[in-house]
């Protein structure tokens, strides 16, 4: 699958955005539970999860009311695949955990699926930056985070349930990623924080975006809440810093020694006007054509490399193909965006209300739109083995086409 900015932002348009919010101010645009359906789903996570051995105490953590799990408490040591010694998450243990209360963090997923990627690329497509996801799973009334900042800016994607999100009126000015900003304490963020901006509740096909630096909290308030935060690291000033710190190795006058200081007026002013000298050098390799043209090109291709691969086509083989999600092997998904659904009797028929339309139903497909409307998705083979008498791939569509499912 595939997206584009503009169809996360829509209705927003991207010129609107670029002109009002980005890095201004931020932005939430309510949606429909289909808008991400794509993107991640309960059964989506629980794949991810049983890889078991992608999964370590760095790339899958455990919060609970604000304080981080340690790793021995849900993690057994094991050996990975190349022979190293690893904490790897305990399913059981993490179950356990999660019974409690505490919320799941899974790292660095934005190319473990299509879907997620998909996001991705859309927003790296569109030269905002490098972007990197984490699945946040949350439940009722437990908070994972205090009140914070994040050193990149923020596209929260709701893609199960509910969340409020406490958004304040702070805002840090252009964190970065290192001590002096990842090391200021929780009471500097609740004084920093400042008066409540808004509260803002985000629904399944919700968007949030935060701009870097922007405080906020959430707390879910459906029974689940799933988002995927896409953190966008724009390219930065720093990164002009050390451009022409490698420029500055092959300019003979940074290589000089600086004059020696003993103490007198002579000496100061001998390393003043050095200083002032290299300084002027610096600003003339700013206007050198070569490092622009690096500089652009470093910009325009910001972004992480994931995915294109096909080996049979590199070999000549085959054609191109486009890729597919794990689900193939199930067959066709879909995901239930009409929670409450159910056939109702009326004399001798059967009737499902959807949004899109009523349809009419025999007693075998009653039964079965009965049982996949009480799920959060289904698979075809899975109403295949569950009502066989039905026919899955028709009733799917009819269902799809009322409104009631979405493609998943």
């Amino acid at each position: 699958m595939s997206m584009t900015l503009a169809d996360i932002l829509a209705p927003i348009t991207p010129e609107q955005f670029f002109a009002e919010y980005y890095d201004k101010q931020p932005l939430h645009i309510p949606g429909s539970p289909a808008k991400f359906a794509q993107v991640l789903s309960w059964r989506g996570i629980n794949r991810l999860l049983d890889q078991t051995h992608i999964w370590s105490s760095q790339s899958l953590k455990l919060v609970r009311e604000g304080v981080a799990v340690p790793p021995e408490q849900y993690c057994t040591r094991a050996t990975s695949r190349d022979g190293a010694q690893v904490m790897q998450p305990d399913s059981a243990l993490v179950a356990q955990w999660v019974a409690r209360g505490a919320s799941v963090v899974m790292n660095d997923v934005d190319s473990l699926s299509p879907g997620l990627a998909s996001v991705s690329d859309a927003l790296e497509g569109a030269g905002l930056g490098k972007a990197q996801a984490n699945v946040y799973i949350s439940w009722q009334s437990h908070k994972a985070f205090h009140s914070h900042f994040d050193t990149h800016d923020v596209w929260a994607v709701q893609v199960e349930g509910e969340k409020y999100w406490n958004i304040w009126e702070g805002r840090a000015e252009w964190p970065i990623a290192h001590p002096v900003f990842k090391n200021l304490g929780q009471e500097h963020h609740d004084r920093a924080k400042g008066k409540l901006r808004g509260k803002v509740l985000v629904k399944t096909g919700d968007l949030l975006y935060l701009p870097r630096g922007w405080y906020h909290d959430a707390l879910a308030e459906a029974p689940t809440s799933v988002h995927i935060a896409y953190g966008v690291h724009a390219p930065l000033g720093m990164d002009l810093m050390n451009m022409l710190l490698e420029r500055a190795i092959y300019d003979a006058a940074f290589r000089q020694p600086l004059p020696r200081q003993d103490g007198t007026a002579a000496a100061r002013f001998a390393l003043t006007s050095r200083a002032a000298q290299l300084g002027q050098r610096l600003s003339e390799l700013t206007r050198d054509p070569k490092v622009m043209d690096v500089l652009g090109k470093f910009v325009a291709d910001y972004r992480y490399r994931r995915g294109g691969n096909d080996l049979l086509a590199a070999r000549g083989l085959a054609e191109a193909s486009p890729a597919t999600g794990a689900e193939a092997q199930d067959g066709a998904t879909f995901r239930i965006v009409s929670p409450g659904a159910k056939p109702v009797r009326r004399g001798a028929e059967w009737q499902l209300k959807g949004p899109n339309a009523t349809l009419p139903l025999v007693p075998a497909e009653a039964e079965a739109a009965g049982w996949l409307l009480a799920r959060t998705d289904v698979a075809e083979a899975e109403l295949h083995a569950a009502h066989p008498a039905v026919d899955a791939p028709a009733l799917l569509q009819r269902l799809t086409g009322a409104g009631l499912l979405v493609p998943a």
